[in-house]
């Protein structure tokens, strides 16, 4: 790993590189930036984000940025000191400070004649392969005449079995939506260390590494006071993201003309970048469920030839089933230790795949009667994680 103390690497400047030629940006703006730690929107600082936004539209690029702040914008405005616990009252927190999120974004991209679009997103737009396509779409025209989506978690209607829990997943799913080629994170610290700085003096910022190696969980801890995700959300994001060939910056928010250092690939914050081809598009929606129904056992075989062959899941490799699912949901695919390896759609159900469990494929018609398929979940339906 590299850090941001220092000369650049060679390497470095080749990896960073990439972002000038990025046309296509996510940038998502955290609760504690945006409402100044808490005490409501910051509206200086959104008018300083946006005016470099603007100018990197001006250059060409394409932006959709995913904002949080809404709660937080909310309990200020009805006057509550406390986050409350009841769902009903962060909701109504999320319906009243989405009123002033979107009005200040307008306000200020107007400025420059940028008109924005409030898109509320919830898990089922991802889940669900029609609504995936038809919020591609939307996106998609928006940017073509110019304009940019804001878009936010439905916090108004979603409950807590159906959020994505934070908005950097969100960011990271856009990503993966839209097919952009960077997604950046702004957040109150300058960039991932590779230790706690609150515990550690001596704490350095990780200028960059690849996306999804595991040491950086590790390092990965916390989470801020007004917002859900902390660190290891955004790493996790990161990983998400690469799935798509996008590569994740980083940065503090209140780096001076931070969108911009960033587009010009001077070395701040952390770049986590994907480092592989990105998944086919079908894999990229499949890879962005994060509901699923249900769960696969299998044994040390079947994970081996998952992860070498990229071969089909047959029955003989499943030593559990759990879960109650149908067929065409999702379920994850689990190692016998318990470590997710693979995710996909399923071609029988939970009570089908029970009977059939570590059999081979040509007992199927005989212990249910019919066999549609020979594989349990089929390879083009499957994603390794």
């Amino acid at each position: 790993m590299t850090n941001s103390t220092g000369a650049a690497t060679s390497a470095e400047n080749s990896q960073r590189n990439l972002l000038k030629n990025s046309r296509r940006w996510v940038i998502k703006i955290g609760s504690s930036l945006l409402t100044n730690d808490g005490r409501g929107l910051d509206r200086v600082a959104i008018a300083e984000w946006v005016r470099q936004i603007a100018g990197l539209m001006k250059r060409g690029h394409e932006v959709v940025m995913v904002s949080s702040g809404a709660v937080a914008e909310g309990l200020v405005r009805l006057g509550w000191k406390e986050r409350p616990d009841s769902i009903h009252e962060l909701q109504a927190a999320a319906a009243v400070g989405q009123m002033g999120l979107i009005q200040a974004y307008e306000e200020s991209f107007q400025k420059y004649n940028i008109h924005t679009a409030q898109v509320l997103l919830d898990h089922d737009d991802f889940s669900n392969r029609q609504r995936y396509l038809n919020a591609r779409s939307t996106l998609k025209t928006l940017m073509s005449h110019q304009v940019v989506p804001v878009v936010n978690e439905n916090d108004t209607v979603v409950t807590d079995e159906i959020r994505f829990g934070d908005n950097d997943t969100l960011g990271a799913l856009v990503a993966n939506l839209i097919e952009a080629d960077a997604l950046v994170i702004l957040t109150d610290q300058l960039g991932m260390y590779d230790t706690d700085p609150r515990k550690n003096s001596l704490a350095k910022v990780v200028s960059e590494e690849l996306a999804g190696n595991p040491k950086l969980e590790e390092m990965a801890s916390g989470s801020g006071k007004h917002g859900r995700g902390g660190m290891t959300t955004k790493v996790k994001a990161a990983k998400l993201a690469a799935r798509s060939g996008a590569n994740t910056i980083i940065a503090g928010g209140r780096i001076d003309q931070v969108v911009e250092k960033i587009a010009a690939a001077e070395t701040v914050g952390t770049l986590l970048y994907a480092g592989t081809e990105p998944l086919a598009a079908r894999k990229q929606w499949l890879a962005g469920h994060l509901q699923s129904r249900g769960e696969l056992i299998v044994d040390d075989g079947a994970v081996n030839v998952l992860k070498r062959s990229g071969k089909s899941l047959l029955p003989v490799g499943v030593t559990a089933v759990k879960g109650d699912f149908t067929k065409g949901e999702l379920v994850v695919i689990k190692s016998p230790t318990g470590s997710e390896i693979a995710r996909g759609l399923v071609n029988y159900s939970s009570e089908e795949a029970a009977k059939i469990a570590g059999q081979p494929s040509q007992k199927i018609e005989l212990l249910l009667g019919y066999k549609d398929y020979d594989e349990l979940v089929h390879r083009d339906n499957l994603v390794l994680v």
